[in-house]
C-alpha cells in the first residue's frame, strides 16, 4: 500500500474566508481546486484518503473515502458517472491493496453527480450495498445545479433555479422563465452534459435502489467502529455527514468545505433552504468529540465549530448587504439586487438563484415582503 502521511490541519485548512482571493486581477487558487492527487492520504486507523478528478465550476477534484475493515471496504463518495472517474478509482483503490470487488458498501452523500455518479457501476460489479439519505432523488427533472457558492466562481458560472414562489417547470428545465420572472440562463455546457448523462443514466440505465437508507441519528458500523448520521439539509435536502466520536471523525461532504461555501440555491423542495442550512452548521457546530473534518472537497482540517461560525456570518453579512441595497434602492426585482451584490462577472442565473434564496430567507422570517409586478416579475421591499 503506498500512503502519505495526512497534511497538518494549520496546513491544509488555511484561513477561514469566503470568495476569491484577488491580486490585481489574479484569483487564487483555493485548496477545491486542485486536482486530484495519484497518491493516497492515511488519515486514522482504516481511514483513506482518494482523490479523483473532476471537470466542474470551482472544483479539481471530489475526496472518496475508504473506510476498511475485515470485510473490506467501504467507499463514501465515489466520484463522477464517468469511465475516466472509475478508471481513477479503479486505480486508487489498487494502490491501496483492493479491487473492486472489495467493496461491500458504497455511500452516497448527496444527490449531486460528483457524489452518487460511481455508485451504479459500483453495485453492478461489487455487488455492495448503497447507503444514502431516506430523501435521496436524483431530480433530473430539474436543472443542474452547482457545487460552489458564485463567490467561489472564477467567471460567469450560471445556473437554473425554481422554487419558492413556483413556476412552471418546462421540458428542458434551462428552458422557460424563472419563479422570480425573466428568462432562465444556461447552465455551463459541462454542467448541462452532466444533467443528461445523469438523466441516462437515472432513467435508461437504471440507477440502483438505495438498499439501506439513513435517517438522522442512524448507526453504521464500518472500519471497526460506529458513526452516526447527521442530517445536514441545505447545499441539499438529502446531505448527510458522518460522526465517529471514538476516534473523533467528522465525514463532512459538501456541508463544511475548508475555504469555500457550498451552493445554497433557491431551487428546493423546502421554502427556505438557507434557514435548513443554518440549523445545520448550528448542528456540526455543536457535535462533540470532533478533531478531523474530512470534507468531500479540500483538505482535512480540525476547526468545524469555527469554520461552521464562519460560513454563517458569510451569509449574514449577505443578508446585511441586501438590507443596505434595498435602502438605497427602495422595492426592486431578483434581479437589481443581485446586480447591486455580485461583480458583473458573476451576473447570471446562478447569481440570481442565490440572492433569491436571501430574499426568501428575510420574507418567510416576517423581513421582507415581495408582490408581482405587471410583468409577473417578483419585486422585494426590505
Amino acid at each position: 500500500m503506498v500512503l502519505s502521511h495526512s497534511p497538518s490541519a494549520a496546513h491544509s485548512a488555511g484561513p477561514c474566508q469566503f470568495g476569491p482571493v484577488v491580486y490585481g486581477k489574479e484569483m487564487a487558487r483555493r485548496q477545491e481546486q486542485e486536482s486530484a492527487r495519484e497518491e493516497i492520504t492515511e488519515l486514522g486507523d482504516g481511514v483513506l484518503r482518494l482523490e479523483l478528478p473532476i471537470s466542474l465550476p470551482g472544483l479539481g477534484h471530489v475526496n472518496c473515502y475508504a473506510l476498511v475493515d475485515n470485510e473490506g471496504v467501504a467507499l463514501v463518495d465515489p466520484g463522477l458517472p464517468t469511465p475516466g472517474s472509475f478508471r481513477a478509482l479503479r486505480s486508487r483503490l489498487k494502490t491501496a491493496g483492493f479491487k473492486i470487488k472489495d467493496v461491500h458498501t458504497v455511500l452516497v452523500t448527496h444527490s449531486h453527480p460528483d457524489h452518487f455518479g460511481g455508485a451504479r457501476r459500483l453495485v453492478k460489479e461489487a455487488g455492495c450495498k448503497l447507503v444514502a439519505h431516506k430523501s435521496f432523488h436524483l431530480g433530473f427533472a430539474q436543472p443542474p445545479k452547482p457545487e460552489v457558492s458564485v463567490d467561489d466562481l472564477h467567471a460567469h458560472e450560471q445556473e437554473t433555479p425554481a422554487t419558492g414562489h413556483q413556476a412552471e417547470q418546462p421540458a428542458v428545465p434551462w428552458n422557460g422563465s424563472t419563479p422570480w420572472g425573466g428568462e432562465r440562463a444556461k447552465p455551463p455546457l459541462k454542467m448541462r452534459a452532466m444533467w443528461i448523462f445523469g438523466r441516462l443514466i437515472g432513467r435508461s440505465m437504471q440507477f440502483p435502489p438505495v438498499t439501506d437508507p439513513v435517517e438522522q441519528g442512524s448507526v453504521l458500523r464500518l472500519a471497526g467502529r460506529e458513526w452516526f448520521v447527521v442530517h445536514t439539509p441545505g447545499h441539499t435536502e438529502d446531505h448527510f455527514c458522518l460522526h465517529d466520536p471514538a476516534d473523533e471523525i467528522f465525514l463532512a461532504g459538501d456541508h463544511v468545505l475548508p475555504t469555500i461555501t457550498p451552493h445554497i440555491s433557491g431551487m428546493s423542495s423546502h421554502p427556505d433552504p438557507l434557514k435548513d442550512f443554518f440549523e445545520s452548521l448550528q448542528k456540526a457546530a455543536e457535535t462533540p468529540h470532533v478533531s478531523k473534518v474530512l470534507p468531500a472537497h479540500g483538505h482535512p482540517f480540525d476547526n468545524l465549530a469555527e469554520r461552521c461560525e464562519a460560513i454563517r456570518q458569510h451569509h449574514f453579512e449577505r443578508l446585511d448587504k441586501i438590507r443596505g441595497i434595498a435602502k438605497d434602492t427602495g422595492p426592486a426585482n431578483v434581479r437589481a439586487f443581485t446586480e447591486r451584490l455580485f461583480k458583473k462577472r458573476s451576473w447570471g442565473g446562478m447569481a440570481e438563484s442565490e440572492t433569491y434564496a436571501h430574499l426568501e430567507h428575510l420574507r418567510i422570517a416576517g423581513d421582507a415582503e415581495s408582490h408581482r409586478d405587471d410583468g409577473g416579475v417578483l419585486v422585494y421591499t426590505v
